[in-house]
C-alpha cells in the first residue's frame, strides 16, 4: 500500500481514501472534480491593509523630509526633522519583512472556499471543504495520483 497524503483528518492511499469518519475505495469513484466558492473580500482587504502598513513608514518619512525642507525653521529643527524622517523610513524594512510573512500566510490560506467532489457509486458527494489552499492542493493531487495508480493495469 502506498500513502499519498496523510494528516489528522485525511488519508489518501493506493487502497482508498478516508476523510473524517468516511472511507471510500478508489473503485467507488466514477469521477472526481474540484470547485471554488465565492471570493472572501475580507481576506483580500486584509492583504490590502498589510500593503498599506508596509508603505506607511516610507510615506511618513518622506513627509517629514518634505516638511523639513518647506518650513522656515532653524537649522537644528530642519536637521532633526530630516533625520527623523529618514529613521522612520528605514523602519519600513524590518516592518515589511514581518508583514510580508503575514501576506504569505494569507495566500496559503486562500481567499475562497475550495471543495473536492466525487461521483461515488452514482451519488454526487462532497468529500472535502476547506479554505486552506495549500492543503487543498496537496490532497487533490494525492487523490489524482492514487486514482491514476489505481487505473494502471496490473
Amino acid at each position: 500500500m502506498v500513502t499519498y497524503y496523510r494528516d489528522r483528518d485525511v488519508l489518501v492511499t493506493s487502497d482508498g481514501v478516508r476523510i473524517g469518519e468516511r472511507g471510500y475505495r478508489l473503485g467507488d469513484f466514477a469521477q472526481v472534480w474540484h470547485a471554488r466558492g465565492r471570493r472572501q473580500w475580507s481576506a483580500v482587504a486584509g492583504r490590502g491593509v498589510l500593503g498599506i502598513a508596509m508603505i506607511a513608514p516610507l510615506l511618513i518619512g518622506a513627509l517629514g523630509v518634505v516638511v523639513a525642507l518647506v518650513i522656515d525653521a532653524s537649522a537644528s529643527t530642519t536637521i532633526a526633522l530630516i533625520g527623523g524622517g529618514i529613521l522612520i523610513g528605514l523602519a519600513a524594512a524590518p516592518l515589511s519583512d514581518v508583514l510580508l510573512e503575514f501576506v504569505d500566510r494569507s495566500y496559503d490560506r486562500g481567499s475562497r472556499r475550495l471543495e473536492i467532489w466525487a461521483d461515488v457509486r452514482g451519488d454526487r458527494t462532497l468529500l472535502l471543504e476547506t479554505q486552506d489552499a495549500q492543503r487543498f492542493g496537496r490532497i487533490y493531487r494525492a487523490l489524482q495520483r492514487a486514482l491514476d495508480h489505481d487505473s494502471v493495469p496490473r
